[in-house]
């Protein structure tokens, strides 16, 4: 049957789009062409029907005018009710005409329940995010793009002392006031983390880390470290003590093998002792040198010395090429090369035991006849101190663990050449101290190079003649 004159025959319904949703109902191309036809058709009868009704009276051009008018008007209701349902789409029901008005409000609407969908999927998201995070026995706190508190956690509630809502939106400088957590967090870097007093009780200590994520959004994760803190005290604690009750036994031993030593050396009663003697002699210096870095670690991981000088540096390694000299007994070829007005701001004590220890290690590992150089200059990227030696080399996959405690590459080499194992561990916590860092390369049959960087703003400049600062050959 053929269609009534100014009518469309209804479309076959197309596939769907790839990728769009099943159930879609968005128009294709070929249903927002037939609306815009059918609109066009109904703009024409409008025109049409108004010409002819004017022309019957005699005025056709104002019969046109009256009739685009009345079309304009019913295309301004429809603008209008879409406005008002943009504005309150909860309240306001969109009519529900033919044509292309018919199309552009079914797809909103479409849209609309796409959105809820999602909003929804996403509500569900963020309620199982907060669920699971509030069930973390660490605390965490979301913080906005002014560092604002946005939520957190029951943790972070009880850590921090945060106040339920009365907290959200409050930046967390202005909660928790402490220098480093202020320096910390306005570097704006994140680099690590800080550990601070809590706000609400200062015998527990919190360890705080900033996460950013998102749109200038960060999580902010918060650890009570107070018991593995005062397990470390406790640690350092009995090391210190137990070093300290070790010298008293030693010191007593070391005085009666001084006392008898020399009666072994002739032919008398001792005689057949002298080997032991002289083992037990080695031994108990060797218990004396464990000692003395145990304590040294100690002292260095309780960070009790807080006084800071200007060091000269060129000095230091004087003493420390002649101890290292003495160490060779001429065994090894000794080069040096140093910066003599290149000074450092740091702990004496500290930067000679970071020095000797690397240059007695060359020594110690290094064949005779080798050869050890120490250097000591300033760039750019601050001050360096590095130790070569074409000693027996290091294998890769203990390059990382050389600044463990009690870590040997070698334990027999070790023990003969007289290493306590704290060595390399102690240069690690000095150059920490100094906010330094250790750089290690190695190849075995080969040699090591060892090099401490230090930032430029401990570097300092000291305008004396070099010949002043000259190292002994």
């Amino acid at each position: 049957m053929a269609a009534a004159p100014g009518s469309e025959s209804a479309p076959r319904p197309l596939p769907p789009i790839a990728g769009s949703e099943s159930g879609d109902s968005a128009p294709t191309f070929h249903n927002v062409r037939v609306a815009v036809r059918g609109e066009l058709f109904k703009l024409a009868g409008f025109a049409l029907g108004g010409g002819l009704t004017g022309w019957l009276f005699g005025h056709a051009l104002a019969g046109y005018a009256v009739a685009l008018s009345l079309y304009l008007l019913w295309q301004l209701r429809y603008l209008r009710a879409l406005r008002q349902w943009l504005e309150a789409p909860k309240q306001v029901e969109l009519p529900e005409p033919e044509g292309i008005w018919g199309e552009i409000f079914e797809k909103l609407l479409d849209l609309q329940k796409r959105n809820r969908k999602r909003k929804k999927k996403l509500a569900a998201i963020v309620s199982e995010f907060q669920a699971s995070t509030a069930a973390l026995p660490d605390g965490a706190v979301v913080i906005g793009n002014n560092g604002e508190i946005q939520w957190f956690n029951k943790a972070a509630q009880a850590l921090l002392g945060l106040r339920g809502q009365l907290d959200v939106g409050i930046r967390i400088p202005n909660l928790i006031r402490h220098p480093d957590f202020t320096d910390y967090f306005g570097d704006g870097e994140y680099l690590g983390e800080v550990e601070v007093p809590s706000p609400v009780n200062l015998n527990v200590r919190v360890a705080l880390k900033i996460i950013p994520y998102g749109k200038e959004q960060r999580l902010m994760i918060v650890r009570d470290v107070s018991e593995l803190r005062r397990l470390e005290t406790a640690r350092r604690d009995f090391v210190a003590n137990a070093s300290h009750e070790l010298r008293t036994p030693l010191t007593v031993l070391r005085g009666y093998l001084d006392m008898i030593e020399p009666e072994s050396r002739n032919d008398g009663p001792l005689a057949e002792w002298r080997m032991p003697i002289a083992e037990m002699r080695t031994q108990s210096a060797r218990m004396e040198s464990l000692i003395n870095d145990m304590l040294k670690l100690a002292r260095l991981e309780s960070d009790a010395d807080t006084k800071q000088d200007v060091l000269d540096v060129p000095v230091v390694l004087k003493r420390v090429l002649e101890d290292a000299r003495n160490m060779s007994r001429g065994a090894h070829r000794l080069e040096v090369e140093v910066d003599t007005e290149l000074f450092l701001y740091g702990r004496d004590a500290e930067v000679h035991s970071i020095f000797a220890n690397l240059a007695f290690n060359a020594v110690r590992y290094t064949p005779e006849g080798g050869r050890v150089a120490l250097r000591w200059y300033g760039d750019e990227e601050g001050a360096h101190f590095v130790v070569n030696d074409s000693g027996i080399g290091i294998a890769a996959e203990d390059i990382p663990r050389l600044t463990e405690r009690f870590y040997r590459v070698d334990v027999g080499r070790s023990r003969a050449n007289g290493g306590t194992g704290l060595g390399l561990s102690i240069v690690k916590h000095a150059l920490h101290r100094h906010e330094g860092r250790l750089e290690i390369s190695s190849e075995l049959g080969v040699g090591s190079t060892f090099t401490c960087h230090f930032p430029p703003h401990r570097v300092h400049r000291a305008e004396i003649p070099p010949e002043q600062r000259a190292l002994a050959g």
